[in-house]
């Protein structure tokens, strides 16, 4: 579908009946102040946290939500991280942590930087979004993320590209993992979770007890423990099958990723499954990946609903 077909039909002389953008700003309780991007784009309805890093905060597919919003909801407060945390289609940890790191914020300060967006714009094709966000410290690092953001008309696809640039003179350290979140009523007892994985390592004690079940979503149980696993998919892709509904999910990443977490909650009210890409593993395993003064780095996801 293109912006001719939308027209040429003759049915409608003004897009936002069926697709558009709109920027507006939340009122009211914690949300107070935060700055959304809403994109339809016939199909797809996604919003776009730009007060955030320009993270995904929510996903909706023929009028159905797909994402995990946990109870703490979306907030402009700096609180900790367990208080905060509000999930969402889409949240990028980094680019100083991911998981736990001594001395850093849980998963990073990078889902609190604003972005500066540069292109917000219903094209031929398409919804297209591009922001950058700036992770610089006086005498220290320089680092730019450009992020950008494509939807096709009617189609249940977003493609991001983010780009992240060393404008300092000096070498540095980073990391980045793209929680990708799944939650209810998509996410339903029965659920799997589909890829074509050589090994699938637990991270835990729990983990291991519920590894014949890593791939199967379980029905809701109070205080149930989280539980994650290391993947290797071949093809750098991982799908979620709701058999009730028929609805696939699919995730495909690229660029340098090359680890991929599996996070499981079936805590009751915090039911949620986390497809993570990284450039690293988590606790004791964690490592920072390097780039050079002047280099650049790409990272690709690919969310597709069908």
């Amino acid at each position: 579908m293109d912006r001719k077909d939308i027209f040429g039909n003759g049915r409608i002389n003004n897009s936002l009946q069926v697709l558009g953008i709109r920027r507006y700003t939340l009122d009211g309780g914690a949300e107070d102040g935060l700055r959304v991007i809403e994109c339809i784009n016939g199909k797809f309805r996604f919003l776009l946290n730009e007060s955030k890093a320009l993270d995904i905060m929510q996903a909706f597919y023929e009028g159905q939500n797909i994402s995990f919003i946990s109870k703490n909801g979306f907030t402009m407060r700096e609180t900790p991280f367990l208080n905060r945390f509000e999930g969402g289609m889409l949240y990028t940890c980094g680019l100083d942590a991911a998981g736990r790191v001594e001395g850093k914020e849980m998963h990073g300060s990078l889902h609190n930087i604003p972005a500066k967006v540069l292109t917000a714009e219903c094209g031929d094709k398409g919804i297209t979004v591009e922001a950058e966000m700036r992770y610089s410290a006086l005498f220290g690092q320089n680092l730019l993320l450009r992020r950008k953001i494509f939807s096709e008309y009617g189609s249940g696809k977003i493609e991001l590209t983010d780009t992240l640039t060393n404008e300092g003179t000096t070498e540095q350290d980073y990391c980045l993992l793209y929680h990708t979140n799944l939650g209810y009523p998509l996410l339903v007892e029965g659920g799997k979770v589909l890829a074509e994985t050589e090994t699938v390592t637990p991270t835990d004690e729990f983990a291991e007890k519920k590894l014949s079940l890593w791939d199967t979503i379980e029905p809701p149980k109070d205080n149930e423990p989280e539980n994650c696993y290391y993947l290797a998919p071949a093809d750098r892709t991982v799908y979620y099958f709701n058999p009730k509904s028929g609805r696939k999910f699919t995730l495909c990443y690229g660029g340098e990723l090359d680890n991929f977490v599996l996070w499981k909650s079936n805590a009751s009210g915090d039911y949620a499954l986390g497809l993570e890409p990284s450039t690293t593993r988590l606790g004791k395993y964690f490592e920072y990946k390097k780039i050079a003064a002047g280099e650049s780095k790409i990272f690709r996801l690919t969310l597709t609903i069908e």
